[in-house]
Parts: structure tokens; C-alpha cells; sequence
């Protein structure tokens, strides 16, 4: 009896091992942006992202806050924050959706995958359907993901002022890179 017990226990323990390792997380993936014009380039980092991935289905989830957004230029971190994404109405940015062709990657073989990333990006109150390319590299069991990727503010109902519209450009390339981690239940 004992033995059957434990031969239990033993398989709910691989089985959930194993489920596990069907999905991958961070709390660091960072996202950063860059506008380039004649009169000026502007970039930011957040090293701050969270993002889960299902390996099974290809759901991804990504949340990041507006101010953990860091800039060169105190003055341009201010004026993002409380002229333009209004983070403290709009405190985060979020993306829903999926690797359509999950079947491609295999997770537990390493590997560079290219991939295309479906879903809905939610920032400054305004949510869009999104599609972008991706790459994803399996090496030791570890998953890293990247994709770039244009964003226009006044798609997202951004407002630019007149006054520095020149310095910002119509549209802003945005930079992701996730080193993604097996999710301990």
C-alpha cells in the first residue's frame, strides 16, 4: 500500500514537473522604444516587464508600467510620463495574444525560431489589433524572445504638441527582449 502511495505521489510530482515546464515567465524583460528625427533621437528602456508564455498554446502575456520607462534626459522622462502617456491615468501597457505558429518551436530542442506574434496591445487607454514578427532561441532550456516593431502615438490617441512634434517621429520603434524563466508552481 505503501508503495502504491508513493508511486502516486511520484507521478503527481513528474506531471506537474513536466506541466510546469509548458509555460515560462519574467519579472525583467525589458522594452525599450527610439524616435529618430532630423532635430532629435529619443530613446527609453524598462528593464521591468513582466511576461508569461504557454509553450502549448502560444499564449503570451506582457504587462509593463508607463513610468518605470527610463531616459537620458530627466526632462524627457517627465514630460513621457505626464505630457504624453499620461501614466498616471494610464499607469501600464499590456499585449494579449498568441504565437500563431506555435507548432514551429520546439521548446525542448535548441534553437533560433522565427515566429509571428497575434494579439492586442493596450496603451494610453486605447487598445489595437497588433501583429509583428519575432524570433525565439532554445538554448539549455532557457527561452529568450525579441521582436521589433512600430507603434504610431496617435494611433493610441497620444497627443504630440505642435511645439515638439518635429522632434518626435510618426512612428516609434519598439524594441522587446525576454529571457523567460520555467514557472514554478
Amino acid at each position: 500500500m505503501k508503495k502504491i502511495i508513493f508511486n502516486t505521489l511520484l507521478l503527481v510530482m513528474l506531471a506537474t514537473a513536466v506541466q510546469a515546464q509548458d509555460k515560462f515567465f519574467t519579472k525583467t524583460g525589458k522594452i525599450s522604444f527610439f524616435s529618430s528625427t532630423p532635430m532629435e533621437d529619443i530613446e527609453a528602456h524598462n528593464k521591468t516587464t513582466t511576461s508569461v508564455i504557454d509553450t502549448k498554446t502560444g499564449k503570451m502575456e506582457f504587462a509593463v508600467l508607463m513610468k518605470a520607462f527610463q531616459f537620458e534626459k530627466a526632462l524627457m522622462e517627465e514630460h513621457f510620463n505626464e505630457n504624453y502617456v499620461e501614466s498616471g491615468k494610464f499607469p501600464k501597457a499590456s499585449f494579449s495574444g498568441a504565437i500563431v505558429n506555435i507548432g514551429d518551436v520546439d521548446f525542448k530542442k535548441d534553437g533560433t525560431y522565427k515566429v509571428t506574434v497575434k494579439g492586442n496591445l493596450t496603451l494610453h487607454g486605447v487598445t489595437k489589433a497588433v501583429e509583428a514578427p519575432g524570433t525565439i532561441v532554445v538554448k539549455n532550456g532557457a527561452v529568450n524572445a525579441t521582436s521589433t516593431f512600430n507603434v504610431a502615438p496617435e494611433d493610441y490617441k497620444i497627443a504630440i504638441p505642435n511645439l515638439v512634434r518635429e522632434k518626435i517621429a510618426k512612428q516609434i520603434k519598439v524594441t522587446v527582449d525576454m529571457n523567460y524563466e520555467p514557472l514554478k508552481s
